[in-house]
């Protein structure tokens, strides 16, 4: 049976600080636990629909539709373990990627295209919103995942932006034996004055449209166009 600190907890970690406090982080429905499960991750608790009643899962639940079962996961405390670029890797990095939904479709994009890791600026949403973690469909588990200022990761590295303007990524040479990593800028700025200066090329998707079309594309929808060459190459 729940307890009322059990429903205070749970309904706390939607805020980043109760997050930040406790360690712990909430996922939702039968798959997503699953892969919690056999990640390796600290499990603190499983809550089963089965085993509370539908009432009890509706109090705690953070979706609209509440699921099947919630557990409270602890957070993995070496976020630095992405710190050591390997040799022709293939990174991210995200300057200021705010929109939950955008963040947790390119964790899963990173993790589909065998990406070596992410590194956000530290301005970007939280991977433990309940959102991001949602829309992640497990990648979470899977893609090495560190906050730190972007200007880190110059040295020793190329640094390729996506830019509205800028060398056309179909014809552009992406190889090199040097670690690689993708900038991706925010959804309405792009990328931003101080990291743009850190890009060694300048990519852009071409459009193909015939008349006036759409003036930029989502920040997901263009990470998996990129890495998507990239991998293509």
């Amino acid at each position: 049976m729940l307890t009322a600190a059990e429903i205070k907890l749970i309904k706390s970690l939607k805020d980043k600080k109760a997050r930040e406090e406790t360690g712990l982080f909430v996922v939702e429905g039968e798959k997503m636990v699953d892969e919690a499960l056999r990640s390796g991750w600290q499990i603190k608790q499983i809550y089963r629909r089965s085993e509370i009643g539908p009432k009890a899962m509706e109090r705690i639940s953070h979706l609209s539709s509440p699921s099947e079962a919630l557990a409270l996961v602890c957070r993995r405390r070496d976020e630095k373990h992405t710190a050591a670029l390997r040799k022709g890797g293939l990174y991210l990095a995200l300057d200021a990627i705010r929109d939950p939904g955008n963040m947790g479709t390119i964790i899963r994009i990173a993790d589909w295209f065998g990406l070596d890791g992410i590194f956000a600026s530290e301005d970007s949403v939280d991977i433990f919103n309940p959102k991001v973690v949602q829309s992640t469909m497990g990648a979470i588990f899977r893609v090495p995942f560190r906050y730190c200022p972007l200007e880190e990761l110059h040295s020793g590295a190329l640094l390729f932006g996506t830019f509205l303007e800028g060398e056309n990524i179909y014809n552009a040479e992406l190889s090199s034996d040097l670690p690689r990593i993708i900038v991706i800028g925010n959804e309405a700025n792009g990328i931003s004055a101080e990291v743009s200066t850190l890009c060694s090329r300048r990519l852009t998707i071409p459009s193909f449209a015939s008349a006036q079309g759409s003036e930029s594309l989502n920040a997901a929808v263009a990470t998996a166009i990129t890495v998507s060459e990239f991998r293509r190459r």
